[in-house]
């Protein structure tokens, strides 16, 4: 099995500070906190303008940025639109369509200045008439369906002049910032799904299915200097030919495992940083046995979650305990990963008096384009023989598990990490809520809905941090889920090339890579 580990880069972060990465390369360690950061780069004369990069992806949900739920594809997608606000890599939101802002004391209203002069790929100039529909749009103030469900708590976004936009809210939110780094995109546009258009550091010039995804360079970017690269070409590959694609010098950077990127010292750099995403096994809670409580709880007990790090992820990762990541440093409950040790008694217990003392039969559904999620799966499927409880694993296209799986729900359980499209972190303990959309594990807990409301509304951040953290206690009690691991990133990079980011988002931003003299 551990010569057969692929890549990892998994779907549907969080607030990391990663100042300094450790490089690996012929077996030296070096700190890259100064050669990674494009102005020290710059000052060096180290930055040779221009080239392009072969990297590989996934096949994408949607490129309309509203639309898109999947990882990768957001990933992507970051490099192209950009929102009133964005992230930089040490965890702030950054003015961006933006050029400064104002958030009012009660957190109801949330003033935008527009940056002068900032244009979209067809060249026609941002208005503040584009930032009113683009954020309508996503809060389905128009058709009363919201793509973007984190969006609906706006009563109202107002123009008071041609640079100045107001979002007034229906309640209180002094965390309402980071979900406006939704797209800012034209107005009435309609291609966005096939053509899309935005005012990120690249514009997408070619998406040819099943084959390759290619990006140009925006040379009238706002940002100026950036970005380096004139082009970047993504391969819609799975995880198998990416590992290839390297070994033979054809893909420039890739996520693989710490054991493939031992093999690749000659020619690339190792950098290993927080990959923001969770794994867990997601248990369908209204599901037979997954609906009790007792149940879950035994697959926990059974379940021993170092052993799968030590084995799938070469020790890089964390164990998990709840849905939280341990970048989330002020907001993490800390010491919940140990609230689970392996006991085969304890769980046996609880699988008796759940009225299930011979076990019981199960499906672990997987995408099959992961080769990580895969292997979990098959040491789970042992790891649960010790309580009687056979379990099978399915793989299915990753089409038919976003369709099926996530947003059908037709599944018993499933291998998968989830990540949080925003720099909140509600953005991970919202999809936990009865009600939210994302809900794919169908979790329902009363006291859950009403704490996490009143998180949600709660102006004095002291009691804020108390609420989330009691929330991150709740689902480890309930054992929502099996949560496995936070895990690490390992990223390759071709020798020459550099200026790469961990950001505190599953991102990768291209403008800040570039190639050395």
């Amino acid at each position: 099995m551990r010569r057969n580990r692929k890549l990892f880069l998994m779907i549907i972060a969080a607030i990391v500070m990663i100042n300094i990465i450790t490089l690996v390369g012929c077996g030296k360690e070096v700190n890259t906190s100064k050669t990674s950061n494009t102005k020290e780069g710059k000052a060096n004369g180290n930055i040779k303008e221009g080239g392009s990069i072969v990297l590989t992806t996934s096949e994408p949900d949607f490129l309309d940025p509203d639309l898109a739920t999947a990882a990768d594809t957001r990933s992507i997608l970051f490099n192209v639109f950009e929102g009133l606000v964005k992230p930089d890599e040490n965890g702030n939101l950054i003015d961006a369509v933006a050029s400064s802002h104002e958030i009012s004391k009660d957190g109801l209203k949330y003033t935008f200045k527009l940056r002068k002069g900032i244009r979209f790929h067809n060249n026609k100039p941002v208005t503040v008439q584009d930032v009113k529909y683009s954020l309508d749009r996503a809060a389905g103030k128009d058709t009363g369906k919201p793509l973007k469900t984190e969006l609906v708590n706006i009563k109202s976004v107002d123009i008071k002049d041609s640079s100045t936009i107001e979002v007034n809210l229906t309640a209180p939110d002094t965390d309402f910032l980071p979900y406006l780094t939704v797209a800012i995109i034209p107005k009435g546009y309609k291609n966005q799904n096939s053509k899309p258009i935005g005012t990120g550091p690249f514009k997408l010039v070619e998406y040819d299915k099943q084959q390759k995804i290619e990006l140009a360079k925006n040379k009238d970017y706002w940002q100026k200097g950036l970005p380096h690269l004139d082009k970047v070409t993504y391969k819609i590959e799975d995880a198998n030919a990416l590992f290839l694609g390297l070994k033979a010098g054809n893909i420039d950077s890739g996520f693989i495992t710490k054991e493939q990127a031992d093999q690749l010292k000659t020619s690339y750099n190792t950098l290993i940083g927080s990959a923001n995403l969770l794994q867990l096994l997601a248990l369908n809670n209204s599901k037979k046995p997954f609906n009790d409580v007792r149940v879950r709880q035994a697959l926990y007990y059974a379940i021993d979650t170092k052993s799968i790090i030590d084995t799938v992820a070469d020790g890089v990762g964390k164990r998990a305990g709840t849905n939280f990541l341990s970048s989330f440093k002020k907001y993490y409950k800390a010491g919940l990963e140990k609230t689970y040790t392996q006991n085969i008694n304890k769980a046996k217990k609880l699988l008796a008096e759940a009225g299930y003392p011979n076990g019981f039969e199960t499906t672990i559904t997987v995408p099959s384009v992961y080769q990580f999620h895969v292997d979990t799966a098959q040491i789970i499927v042992e790891q649960l023989k010790a309580i009687n409880v056979k379990a099978s694993i399915k793989k299915v296209e990753w089409g038919e598990w976003l369709e099926k799986t996530y947003k059908g729900r037709q599944y018993d359980s499933t291998v998968v990490s989830l990540d949080a499209a925003y720099l909140s972190p509600r953005a991970l303990l919202g999809r936990y809520v009865s009600t939210d959309a994302s809900n794919f594990l169908n979790y329902k807990n009363n006291n859950y809905d009403e704490l996490y409301r009143k998180a949600v509304n709660e102006i004095d951040d002291n009691k804020k941090v108390e609420d989330y953290k009691e929330l991150q206690e709740i689902l480890n009690q309930d054992a929502a889920s099996i949560y496995i691991q936070d895990q690490q990133k390992v990223v390759v990079l071709k020798k020459g090339l550099a200026g790469y980011k961990f950001y505190p988002t599953y991102v990768q931003d291209l403008a800040s890579m570039y190639y050395t003299n």
